[in-house]
């Protein structure tokens, strides 16, 4: 508590109403991805003591949803909901919240209690990382985006490649809120992809047309997939190199 009483973010939340540093840490994140636009409905994971449902709120001036198992003080315009997302029962609870509409964009600032030993502390908030994008994604409209805090370390790639699979930008990102010694980091993903498939999927497919780029052009189920080096009627199998919202690029598989 001295440090933190000596802490630039930390004075400044208190001046400023904030329930924790941590406030800032979200504002930068949006300044530099944008990942909450004016109207835009907001779910934040792992929300007590609610710094970052007020900035949400701020940001977005729409539905703000806050999720936790421990207890969240009241915030005006902010509808909270006890529970724990790692349980089906609670993401259930956050649909009916939200209606058939979803979220616009699913936040997690959430870290485990940190035991001492850095290799579990690394591994737990890995997993609980891999929990918030596993509720992000039953929540999330098609191009949503979302946001998340976790611990370095060697299973941190994996974590970022995982995200990768289901949007079309993703990048990790340190705001200066951050303490310098600290190891957090936020993976920011943007532009949930449909689903409709993933990066190194492998499919059989037949090229029905060429197109302006000379690339073959085949479909899986309506989903066009560019390949390059392939001519029409051909049949082959491909792995998927890169996805965006409406179309992917895949490799002949020799």
């Amino acid at each position: 508590m001295p440090r933190d009483r000596r802490d630039y973010f930390y004075r400044k939340a208190k001046d400023v109403g904030y329930r924790s540093r941590a406030a800032f840490k979200l504002k930068q994140i949006n300044e530099k991805f944008m990942i909450i636009k004016k109207g835009d409905t907001v779910v934040d994971l792992g929300a007590a003591p609610g710094g970052w449902l007020q900035v949400a709120k701020e940001l977005s001036g729409g539905k703000v949803v806050g999720v936790d198992i421990l207890p969240i003080e009241k915030i005006e315009g902010v509808e909270v909901i006890r529970g724990d997302i790692r349980l089906d029962a609670t993401v259930e609870k956050i649909r009916e919240n939200l209606g058939k509409e979803g979220a616009d964009t699913v936040i997690c600032d959430a870290a485990p209690d940190l035991s001492g030993s850095w290799s579990y502390d690394h591994a737990r908030s890995i997993d609980l990382a891999k929990s918030a994008l596993e509720c992000a994604l039953k929540l999330l409209k098609p191009g949503g985006g979302f946001a998340v805090k976790v611990f370095q370390g060697d299973m941190f790639p994996g974590f970022l490649d995982k995200t990768r699979q289901y949007f079309v930008k993703v990048k990790a990102f340190s705001p200066e809120a951050s303490r310098k010694q600290s190891a957090e980091i936020y993976v920011i993903g943007r532009q949930m992809l449909t689903g409709a498939v993933q990066i190194n999927d492998e499919y059989t497919v037949t090229i029905e047309e060429i197109g302006v780029d000379g690339d073959g052009i085949a479909k899986i189920g309506e989903f066009v997939v560019f390949v390059r080096d392939a001519k029409e009627g051909e049949k082959l199998k491909i792995r998927i190199r890169s996805v965006r919202p409406n179309f992917a690029f895949g490799d002949r598989i020799q």
